[in-house]
């Protein structure tokens, strides 16, 4: 790098890191990250913990634009598809516990089930997207697709019931277990299960059974009538459109499969309890940990990553609804946790998680 380039990153990680909000505790990884961010107009909170120890833990930019209000290391975030992850921890919950079979039936748990899957597609299938199930949520790719496919299905308050029978109950496209399909009914059937043998609703499980224990306090349902402390406002930008406020939804429609919100401390706190096998005994944890099609296990993707040819296996869990743009990423045998809640579409937050994870791998001596 010229030394010209090197000053213009430079100033400019300068400038930007005037925007993050806290201590950082390792100045050297703050710079990595503030480099990476420089020129983005990212805002969001970023949490990189190895073995135990936070090494960074801040906001960068605003949570709300409109009021100039910045990001904290505690500010929540709608966290999209992540909730998954804990979905899928809930199911291996009530499996471990013998309060379910992963080979049987939607049909075993949900015997109103309306759907061709009723009797073929099994549970283990919905966790690993292999149902078949038609996918009628198409993702919101753009605003207007959005208001053209997607919008519907969230603009209009639904129970889970609703979700389930209007989104969720469509043909079967592919024989189950034969291919990949990421889908959002998957996890909505997931949802309804859990609540019929627990015979209580999707969030107070998540609570009962882990955010509580957890003690994570801002972590649960984003709901549209509930007013969440320090919760982010999300924004997008649609092509070379100037970035806007994300589109007015009922985030509770997203459900079992992306209706959560939480702070990178809280999710801190459920990685460390989940792949420390606190929540799950081995066994149960192992087999959410294996790769199938797509390298997808149970509501995480599941590969290597390479640093200077050494294979570090992880665990991938990102979420993104519009603006709101998360990742959950766990180095499974480093024991290294990177958590980027973002409220912008600004970053691909994925990308940014594999530089930090390699900047991180490098600087850390070996156990």
């Amino acid at each position: 790098m010229h030394r010209r380039e090197f000053l213009t990153t430079s100033m400019a990680a300068m400038a930007y890191a005037q925007l993050a909000h806290a201590a950082p505790q390792d100045a050297s990884l703050d710079t990595f990250v503030a480099e990476k961010l420089a020129g983005t107009d990212f805002g969001g909170t970023i949490l990189v913990a190895v073995r135990g120890s936070t090494l960074l833990q801040q906001g960068y930019g605003l949570a709300d634009r409109a009021l100039a209000v910045p990001c904290t290391a505690d500010t929540a975030y709608r966290i999209a598809s992540i909730t998954k992850l804990f979905t899928a921890t809930l199911v291996q919950q009530l499996r471990q516990a013998g309060k379910l079979d992963l080979e049987a039936p939607i049909a075993t748990y949900l015997p109103n089930y309306r759907g061709e899957g009723a009797s073929k597609v099994r549970l283990r299938q919905l966790l690993n997207h292999t149902s078949g199930i038609e996918n009628s949520d198409k993702g919101l790719t753009s605003f207007a697709d959005a208001a053209r496919t997607g919008i519907p299905a969230y603009q209009l308050p639904h129970t889970p019931q609703e979700l389930m029978d209007q989104f969720a109950s469509g043909p079967l496209v592919n024989e189950p277990g034969t291919a990949f399909d990421y889908n959002n009914a998957d996890y909505v059937i997931l949802g309804q299960i859990i609540e019929a043998i627990e015979v209580a609703p999707f969030d107070r499980v998540v609570e009962t059974r882990i955010t509580g224990p957890l003690n994570m306090t801002s972590t649960g349902m984003a709901v549209q009538s509930r007013i969440i402390l320090r919760l982010a406002s999300s924004y997008y930008k649609d092509g070379q459109a100037p970035l806007a406020n994300d589109l007015p939804v009922y985030p509770q429609n997203w459900y079992a499969a992306g209706g959560m919100y939480s702070t990178a401390g809280d999710l801190l706190a459920f990685a460390n309890a989940l792949y420390g096998k606190r929540l799950l005994q081995e066994t149960a944890l192992a087999e959410m940990l294996v790769p199938g099609l797509d390298e997808y296990g149970f509501g995480q993707w599941i590969s290597t990553l390479d640093v200077d040819g050494q294979k570090h296996r992880f665990a991938q869990r990102p979420g993104r609804i519009m603006g709101a743009n998360t990742l959950l990423l766990r180095l499974l045998d480093d024991d290294i946790t990177i958590v980027i809640l973002a409220n912008t579409n600004l970053v691909d937050t994925d990308s940014l998680g594999f530089q930090i994870a390699r900047q991180v791998v490098r600087s850390t001596p070996k156990a």
